[in-house]
């Protein structure tokens, strides 16, 4: 991954739970929430996991921020962007939708920049390649920015298992093949994971953090 990555994918594609596990995994110093369109899992909900692990959030620079959801993100947003020795992992809000927040970004479309779809196979908007060619269509035409790379996060929360997986990886690598763009990422489940997997791009291990009370 680039020094700047964003994430987009479908409403409930686990986004804002890949952001936590991919920051914390790849050391970045910053954690931008810019989930404002329906924000049912809130990054900024974990600052203090992030700052065990010495993760600056950013999202809004009022002092309630926890406790509203307000269309409101602060002008700090931005600080990656004018240090390039700093790292940080975008979460951002579900489809074409949450994706037109990329447009304040535009003066940087050439600046060290990921943009990966989060997929889960078994939400219905992403259950078939021709869905989510869709998507990323949407995204790259409301956003202005071209999709890099596809995560693989098909699960089915603690009902997953390593075949579900897989079939996820079946659907996925279409999508790659028609559009060129490489798997980089498998997420897997904390209790699924073992040294001898082999799956399409980088396994991340996935702990969770926000459904981890939930069955």
């Amino acid at each position: 991954m680039k020094n700047i990555t964003f994430l987009t994918g479908y409403y409930g594609s686990g986004k804002s739970e890949l952001a936590i596990n991919l920051a914390i995994k790849e050391h970045v110093d910053y954690v931008v929430d810019l989930d404002v369109i329906n924000p049912y899992f809130r990054t900024r909900e974990q600052e203090k996991i992030f700052n065990e692990n010495n993760i600056e959030v950013i999202s809004s620079d009022l002092d309630y921020k926890m406790h509203v959801d307000m269309p409101y993100i602060s002008a700090r947003v931005f600080i990656p962007f004018h240090n390039s020795e700093k790292r940080a992992v975008y979460d951002l809000g579900g489809n074409d939708v949450g994706a037109k927040l990329l447009r304040q970004f535009e003066d940087y479309n050439d600046t060290n920049i990921d943009l990966f779809l989060v997929i889960n196979v078994y939400r219905e908007e992403s259950n078939n390649s021709e869905k989510i060619i869709k998507l990323i269509n949407k995204i790259e035409g409301t956003g202005g920015f071209k999709v890099t790379g596809l995560i693989n996060n098909s699960n089915l929360l603690r009902d997953t298992t390593l075949e579900d997986i897989l079939y996820g990886e079946k659907l996925i690598k279409e999508v790659s093949e028609t559009t060129k763009l490489p798997i980089v990422y498998t997420a897997v489940w904390e209790n699924l994971f073992a040294d001898n997997l082999v799956f399409q791009g980088e396994i991340l291990k996935l702990k969770l953090y926000f459904r981890k009370n939930w069955l």
